[in-house]
């Protein structure tokens, strides 16, 4: 299977529940790998999947299903947080992930969550201050864990010391910091890693490469239509940055954002 410019046109045309994350991360990976053939990757997480099967598939609550997990993927498949060179852009490319075994919080928990869904369990990609976890099991009673970690289980004051490392100190950190992540807005964290690094180094037309992309796939995302403007306008190229801002303005109610926009475009020269 080789990538095409189209299927990331078809990621932006359907719905949330119809992404299978890893899937979906090899289809943006493979962006970058002109000619690649996805094959050898699907089959390694089709390998991890009957692993997964062998070793968990009678696990009947969170705390299994989490211990199997980490059994699996970080005893037997090696998968690891990337602590050594943790911003590299491949620790954000799923292919390289996949190659390397190593990767971010957020590329690791895609492929998590995405096995674990696969045999059925409840799964999601959490948003934490700094950090992306993954929740197994359902409401009543889940597990979070930590894949960068190993999938060591991440308790409340874990997340508590999470949340004031970044600056904010609730007495619930753990319902009002924490939420699921839908799946679009996972893969936009994956690639919004990138286009942080790449602009990081210099490398704007990459970043801006990037958050085409994201705005492509999720066109709901007003952020990366913001910073699409902006680094076009960098570039000099003001038809397309008047285009980008008037996108934010058809997919946006929110009136402040709304405003910033029209001002904007009103700023810029025609033409």
């Amino acid at each position: 299977m080789v990538v095409m410019d189209e299927d990331l046109n078809f990621l932006g045309l359907i719905d949330d529940d119809e992404i299978d994350l890893a899937d979906a991360a090899l289809t943006l990976a493979a962006l970058d790998h002109p000619g690649i053939d996805l094959a050898p990757y699907h089959e390694l997480l089709d390998e991890m999947s009957a692993r997964l099967e062998a070793v968990g598939g009678r696990a009947d609550n969170a705390v299994d299903r989490a211990d199997a997990l980490a059994v699996v993927l970080a005893g037997e498949f090696g998968l690891a947080g990337d602590t050594m060179t943790y911003d590299h852009p491949d620790n954000a490319d799923l292919v390289r992930v996949l190659d390397r075994r190593r990767g971010l919080p957020v590329s690791l928990s895609i492929i998590w969550v995405t096995l674990a869904r696969r045999l059925g369990w409840d799964a999601e990609v959490l948003d934490v201050p700094g950090h992306v976890l993954v929740l197994v099991g359902e409401e009543a009673d889940p597990v979070i864990v930590d894949p960068f970690g190993g999938g060591v289980h991440v308790d409340g004051a874990r997340i508590q010391a999470l949340v004031r490392a970044f600056g904010e100190d609730r007495s619930d950190p753990a319902v009002t910091h924490i939420a699921a992540m839908p799946e679009k807005a996972v893969l936009v964290r994956l690639l919004q890693n990138q286009a942080s690094r790449a602009e990081q180094a210099g490398r704007g037309r990459r970043a801006l490469e990037l958050y085409t992309r994201m705005t492509v796939m999720a066109p709901a995302t007003v952020h990366a239509w913001w910073q699409r403007a902006r680094l076009e306008l960098v570039d000099g190229d003001v038809k397309a940055a008047r285009a980008s801002l008037g996108s934010i303005l058809e997919v946006t109610r929110d009136p402040g954002v709304r405003q910033r926009a029209a001002e904007t475009l009103e700023a810029l020269p025609s033409g």
